[in-house]
């Protein structure tokens, strides 16, 4: 008899790491000690996490406080990171199964030049900020959008361009950033903007990290009010990712957060959400509501005070999180399945505002998995295997399926 399939809930909270990866001493020598999750509670005394304890996210940090006690019933691992760095965007197809390429990196100087002459070709009012300390150029186009290196990921990663949506409609900015994409050769330009603010809010919050020149987006306030985010990226086949082949077998897709921002679901719907609250209310709704189907959820605002450096901050998003979390457990049914983890850490004290190179946590509850731990997984991607895998959908490009061990 064939197995009845429920619901698969994939909970991402966004630069939740728990411990640094053993090639960061080469590769990322400014993440050494790195342990987002242990950090914080050793900053935030009297922080509780009750659900998340349960589920066993001490056992995955390897270390216990009075409010994250270890958790003798959990069904743990770990995520190991195959993608190159600590990025959402590559950290997110390859949680839905890709695997990831290297990607190119370039600063936004080695381009300024001829990406102001295209858009002043196609129509648009084009000067130049210029740093007075280092010479450092990025674009301002129609007095209501920037055009500078994202200098939050990785750098060279990314070309940001934001706007003051209030003054530049996002229709107009999605052309600006096509415009762009056309010219860029890093792996991703990323067009977004918000309401209630203007280009002096986004000139108060240029950086300059080494050879890099931007707009700290969380600093700016663009996420405050209305936020539009589209990510425009290459080197990902959408047709080799779970949405992709759940969707194409019929399977119910939803993704929620960030998450809708950076990866495809031609065929299922996506709901941007910042807030979260907001975002983890929307899944319960959805956990709530008869089917099946795959929800996929991103809590943007743990990465966001992570960028800021705000344990403090940090640690209230968390509380929120683990607070509905927790009405996400009880309302599965005994059929569904819930994993909750990161995409890379975000380690609010480790001196710099950059993710880190971590370990994330893979929290799993499903009735009747085996109590333990289902090891440190070789990718991410074993996430989107095993998703394809309980809905009895061909595997997507990467990863290995942990469905048999938790099967029950």
């Amino acid at each position: 008899m064939q197995e009845k399939r429920g619901k698969f809930v994939v909970i991402v909270l966004d630069g939740f790491g728990v411990g640094q990866m053993p090639d960061v001493p080469e590769v990322r020598p400014a993440d050494i000690g790195a342990n987002t999750c242990v950090h914080i509670f050793e900053r935030t005394p009297g922080l509780a996490l009750p659900n998340l304890a349960e589920l066993g996210l001490a056992n995955a940090a390897g270390k216990e406080f009075a409010g994250l006690p270890f958790s003798p019933g959990a069904t743990w691992g770990r995520g190991t990171l195959t993608h190159q760095g600590a990025d959402t965007f590559y950290g997110h197809q390859e949680i839905m199964g890709t695997k990831p390429p290297v990607p190119l990196t370039e600063p936004i100087q080695v381009a300024v030049d001829e990406i102001a002459e295209a858009l002043t070709g196609k129509g648009f009012s084009v000067r130049f900020y210029t740093s007075e300390k280092s010479g450092m150029r990025f674009i301002i186009v129609n007095d209501a959008c920037t055009v500078a290196d994202n200098v939050e990921c990785d750098p060279g990663q990314a070309f940001n361009v934001t706007a003051a949506i209030d003054d530049l409609d996002f229709d107009t900015e999605l052309r600006i950033g096509r415009i762009v994409r056309g010219i860029a050769k890093t792996p991703r330009v990323i067009t977004f903007g918000g309401r209630s603010v203007h280009l002096d809010n986004l000139l108060a919050a240029v950086e300059e990290h080494d050879d890099f020149i931007g707009v700290n987006a969380p600093a700016s306030g663009v996420y405050n009010d209305d936020y539009h985010c589209i990510h425009m990226g290459y080197g990902v086949d959408e047709k080799v990712q779970v949405p992709y082949i759940l969707g194409e077998h019929g399977v119910d897709v939803r993704l929620l957060g960030k998450v809708a921002d950076v990866c495809a679901n031609r065929f299922g719907e996506s709901e941007s959400i910042v807030d979260t609250a907001e975002v983890l209310t929307r899944t319960l709704e959805l956990v709530r509501q008869p089917g099946s189907g795959f929800i996929c959820t991103n809590v943007q605002e743990t990465d966001l005070m992570g960028h800021r450096e705000n344990v403090a901050g940090y640690a209230e998003k968390l509380t929120i999180a683990d607070g509905i979390i927790g009405q996400i457990r009880a309302s599965l049914a005994p059929e569904d399945v819930l994993v909750v983890q990161a995409d890379h850490g975000n380690d609010p004290t480790i001196g710099h505002p950059h993710h880190t190179r971590e370990y994330v946590p893979l929290l799993i509850s499903h009735e009747g998995a085996p109590v333990g731990c289902i090891g440190t997984r070789a990718t991410l991607s074993d996430v989107g295997a095993t998703v394809a895998d309980y809905f009895g959908c061909p595997s997507p490009e990467n990863g290995t399926s942990f469905w048999p061990q938790i099967r029950g």
